[in-house]
């Protein structure tokens, strides 16, 4: 089988996120929100899905495709089968004005003639409700609408708008500005503005990753890693989603097609770590707005899922779209919503952590707090002998699992900290009652004769979320048994190259078909934890050649050919090479292996 890549770049400002392909094409695009009707589709069906390109009249063409150096402004080249050439820069403008982000919901496409004078022809035709309809345009002075999709869209350009109605080639001898706007539209002059806009957005890109404290260990993954995670912060509300995209199958024909462009508890856990270690609060600090206004159930109990506004109601539907590749279904919502994974409470509170523990936070931005605090370990206690869905969400399977009772651990350990900050003593010794119980609910886990933990009570099931006992700190200085766990997961679940499956038994679908790639850099960093640091190093730069063309990682990849599938570019993914390059490099930097 031939290997698959998602031959696309990402560009967004933190309002919306949009795909570009290297055909040029904008074949994901949702306004105005990350988890709204898509505009452009052609991703998951290309009849349906509309269409924005801009390429050679005669067809014939090449394609290159890279980000301008530490920024997430896209730039696409293409040479056209004569030898004209010519490059898009796509961006979505980000950058301070008044004394706030300027981050509109405005799509801009800047073409330049690189050798003779390209003839390109410019194809725009957004649609609505989810395919079904294709937007009427109407051509204003300079500018074309489009009417039918909630809000006016409208392209605005100082090229003809006949050529782009009437999809005639044309010669680009000078730039061509090409500003897709959601409601409110461009009213300045294009190209000063335009090209103001790209200066401040490559700027503000630029500053924040000098900003951010970036391990001396393969910095040009984790520098691309850290600008596409903050791409995926909504922040109007602080939630973080887990993906840009929906229904991307996990494997060809499994049916496993999700939609994830909403906020879960538990990813949000992992990005925030790594935003932590970047030295960046600003995301942690909108997020702890986000988590308080979130609706609980009567029992005060938080779903595993929000939308980007807090919303609890994710309800699932499948539409009729050809979907990726032909992989049916199609589903928008998230049927997870409605699982009760008891993991996130012990999330939450490791995720808030740094509030407390960093001087950097006074005491006034958390004081008011309490009440959440006890409230997460009230739910610790609650569901502490209660069966859940586990973090892979299996829809018909509830168990105790270790995962779970890690977090009830891991939570237990930060509100024993909070609460000293707090000088809370009821917190404290509630917090020391459960991290004894989530210890003895982990050791019921064990299996003697494997001398490993399993996926849950009950089962001898290997699963790498319990990869995390060992990087998470669970086993303390004890090296050997660390290593002992390790080992039998490894003979369980590591596939070739250092990929690594979640887990081998039937689930709801049938056996797991490709690897899961956050489970490959969970595997790297507990190979660091356990001293095993050149087998970590191999395995990271080996997990580094599965992205694509860009440096973006997806969720999964087939081990047999090395593909991409899973939804696209996946922030789990990406968090896992931080946090692995991460603790290689603090490994790297001790003085013993120095000497």
């Amino acid at each position: 089988m031939e290997k698959h890549l998602y031959e696309s770049g990402l560009i967004g400002n933190c309002s919306y996120l949009a795909h570009i392909e290297k055909d040029t094409n904008i074949s994901w695009l949702c306004f105005p929100r990350f988890d709204s009707d898509f505009i452009f589709g052609g991703m998951l069906d290309r009849n349906k899905g509309g269409e924005f390109t801009i390429l050679p009249q005669n067809g014939g063409y090449t394609s290159e495709q890279s980000y301008l150096e530490n920024t997430n402004v896209l730039q696409t080249k293409i040479v056209s089968s004569s030898g004209d050439s010519y490059t898009v820069t796509d961006f979505a403008p980000r950058f301070n004005n008044y004394e706030r982000y300027y981050k509109p919901l405005m799509v801009v496409r800047k073409i330049e003639p690189i050798k003779g004078e390209p003839q390109i022809k410019i194809k725009c035709q957004p649609v609505t409700e989810y395919g079904s309809r294709m937007l009427k345009p109407s051509p204003g002075s300079n500018h074309i609408s489009y009417f039918g999709a909630g809000q006016e869209i409208r392209l605005t350009t100082n090229c003809s708008i006949a050529y782009i109605l009437e999809e005639k080639a044309f010669r680009v001898n000078r730039p061509i500005y090409l500003v897709l706007t959601y409601g409110r539209p461009l009213e300045a002059a294009i190209e000063i503005t335009i090209e103001r806009f790209l200066k401040s957005t490559i700027q503000y890109w630029r500053d924040w990753i000098k900003s951010t404290s970036i391990p001396n260990f393969n910095q040009i993954m984790v520098v691309r890693s850290a600008l596409v995670l903050k791409m995926h912060q909504y922040e109007d509300t602080g939630a973080i989603i887990a993906s840009s995209t929906s229904s991307l199958p996990e494997s060809p024909g499994s049916t496993r097609n999700w939609d994830y462009r909403y906020c879960w508890m538990r990813d949000t856990y992992y990005t925030l770590n790594v935003f932590n270690h970047l030295g960046h609060f600003e995301e942690l600090e909108r997020y702890f707005e986000y988590i308080q206004n979130l609706p609980t159930d009567s029992e005060g109990r938080y779903q595993p899922l929000y939308s980007i506004t807090g919303s609890a109601l994710l309800e699932e539907k499948i539409v009729d779209l050809d979907g990726y590749m032909q992989n049916k279904p199609v589903r928008f919502g998230n049927q997870a919503y409605t699982h009760v994974q008891n993991d996130l409470y012990g999330q939450v509170l490791v995720s808030l952590l740094p509030l407390y523990a960093d001087k950097r936070f006074i005491e006034s931005e958390k004081s008011h707090s309490k009440p959440f605090i006890h409230n997460l370990l009230s739910k610790i206690e609650a569901t502490m002998d209660e069966k859940d869905a586990g973090l892979w969400e299996f829809r018909n399977l509830q168990q105790q699992h270790c995962y779970t009772f890690l977090f009830h651990w891991a939570g237990a350990c930060s509100a024993i900290k909070i609460a000293d900050r707090l000088k809370d003593p009821e917190m404290k010794s509630k917090a020391l009652e459960l991290k004894a119980k989530a210890t003895e609910k982990i050791e019921a886990c064990y299996v003697p004769e494997l001398k490993a933990y399993s996926q849950a009570i009950g089962t001898t099931n290997m699963d790498a979320s319990t990869l995390q006992l060992i990087t998470m700190g669970y086993f303390g200085d004890n090296i050997e048994r660390a290593n002992d766990h390790l080992i039998m997961l490894e003979k369980d679940l590591l596939a070739k190259n250092f990929l690594f499956y979640r887990y081998k038994h039937a689930d709801d679908f049938g056996e797991p078909e490709t690897t899961f790639l956050i489970c490959a850099f969970w595997y790297i960093e507990a190979l660091a934890c356990v001293n095993r640091l050149d087998e970590a190093i191999e395995g990271f730069e080996t997990l580094s050649k599965y992205c694509n063309h860009l440096r973006l990682f997806s969720e999964d990849v087939d081990q047999h050919t090395g593909s991409q599938w899973g939804n696209f570019p996946q922030t789990y993914s990406h968090v896992g090479l931080m946090n692995a390059a991460y603790r290689i490099g603090q490994k790297i930097n001790k003085p013993d292996f120095l000497a």
